[in-house]
């Protein structure tokens, strides 16, 4: 049997802040991770690029938390962005802030964030050991309030303080294969139900595999008829349905009603900065135009038609708009291009959803201290909360923040 003061389950962006939170007191910490490189999640950030953190200050950072805000409060402010910014620059990584207060490595590769981690919980004295996989985790009975950690290479640790940071389900090839969530109800906790978020949102009758974005465009979702939010911005349509930063911030309330039964829609306004009577305006100027051209003479209304589009839309996506609008003439477009209507009937799931939602009740959490409420010596962070974020580095800022608070929570329980 192994003794440590402290375990951490999982070296992703919370296990690895745990570790450096609660080694820089002086406790002996191990981190146990059942992949064979820590961060393996950390890696496919922002594409590669890994916006770790939102500069945003609190009154605006919140309003990006789901689905209770102030439950994070006490860990943003133990470490704020500006912080997290100043201890990564300490222990070696430069970093940049670009459009919507995110914040990147100067490098812009997520390995950077990796191996600063790494390096700060390495120096503070804590232990990786990885291609570890934890099997289960009991009380120690012959200690008091202590925990014995089984593996599934017939060791085991027997610690005072147990950290849990094992992720969500989001993709599973990282690791993110909710191991964490049976131990959690073991020990009493309760579940909310868990579901993709920002993930692709898939049209009825989607057959695209090419990469289209779109710019500056504003997208509405329609639950049971009724509009649920709209926002203004970028999208992507990918193989997998609507993405982009507009498609993922929508994704989390459309994922949440499909899988309640409800009928989701979106509606995308492809010309948001012109109103409806200036745009058919421009329209019948254009098909004027287009009509009175020789090039036009003698050729069918279709090709004009056509032409008329190609003025209007890029042409990557015209075959998708107008397969909802097969019978669609010049005189109707207008009202087309500010209401194209798409009905969801689905979504790419965990295999390539950024977050999970759902998770640890957040009420059965001490929010000033990320201690179980239901056993003692039991701390939890990052994505196995029921807490999650849009998309612009508020996710892994959650991440950072918790496991540090519950980092240094576990380590000062330690001398009480």
């Amino acid at each position: 049997m192994k003794e440590t003061d402290i375990i951490i389950i999982g070296a992703g962006a919370a296990g690895l802040m745990a570790a450096y939170g609660a080694a820089a007191s002086g406790s002996r910490v191990t981190v146990l991770e059942k992949m064979p490189r820590p961060g393996r999640k950390i890696m496919i950030t922002g594409k590669g690029r890994c916006n770790f953190t939102n500069v945003k200050e609190w009154n605006e950072f919140q309003a990006h938390i789901h689905p209770k805000a102030n439950f994070l409060r006490p860990s943003f402010y133990n470490l704020t962005p500006t912080k997290l910014i100043d201890t990564f620059t300490e222990y070696g990584l430069e970093s940049v802030v670009e459009r919507g207060d995110r914040a990147f490595p100067v490098s812009h590769k997520s390995m950077d964030v990796v191996d600063v981690l790494v390096r700060m919980a390495s120096s503070a004295g804590a232990k990786i050991i990885c291609g570890c996989s934890v099997t289960g985790v009991i009380n120690d009975n012959g200690a008091g309030d202590g925990f014995i950690v089984n593996c599934s290479d017939g060791s085991s640790w027997r610690c005072r303080k147990l950290i849990v940071t094992t992720g969500g389900l989001s993709y599973p090839k990282t690791g993110s294969t909710g191991d964490g969530y049976p131990w959690a109800e073991a020990f009493g906790h309760s579940l909310t139900p868990r579901f993709p978020s920002l993930t692709a949102l898939t049209p009825k009758n989607y057959r695209y595999t090419e990469w289209i974005s779109l710019k500056n465009i504003q997208m509405s979702s329609i639950i049971d008829g009724n509009e649920a939010q709209s926002e203004f911005g970028d999208i992507d349509f990918t193989d997998g349905g609507i993405e982009g930063p507009v498609g993922f911030k929508l994704s989390r309330k459309c994922v949440k009603a499909l899988q309640n039964g409800s009928k989701v829609a979106v509606v995308i306004d492809l010309k948001p900065a012109v109103e409806p009577e200036d745009l058919e305006k421009r329209i019948q100027s254009l098909w004027d135009e287009i009509c009175k051209d020789r090039r036009s003479e003698g050729k069918p209304y279709k090709t004009r038609f056509g032409v008329l589009l190609g003025k209007l839309l890029p042409m990557e996506v015209i075959p998708m708009f107008m397969a909802n609008y097969p019978e669609l003439d010049h005189k109707r477009l207008g009202r087309a291009l500010k209401n194209w209507k798409l009905d969801i009937v689905g979504n790419v799931g965990y295999e390539r959803c950024v977050i999970t939602a759902g998770g640890v009740n957040l009420e059965e959490v001490n929010p000033k201290t990320l201690e179980s409420k239901k056993r003692s010596g039991l701390y939890l962070a990052g994505e196995i909360l029921d807490l999650d974020a849009d998309t612009g580095g508020y996710n892994l800022h959650i991440a950072f923040a918790t496991g540090y608070l519950c980092g240094q929570s576990a380590a000062k329980a330690l001398d009480i």
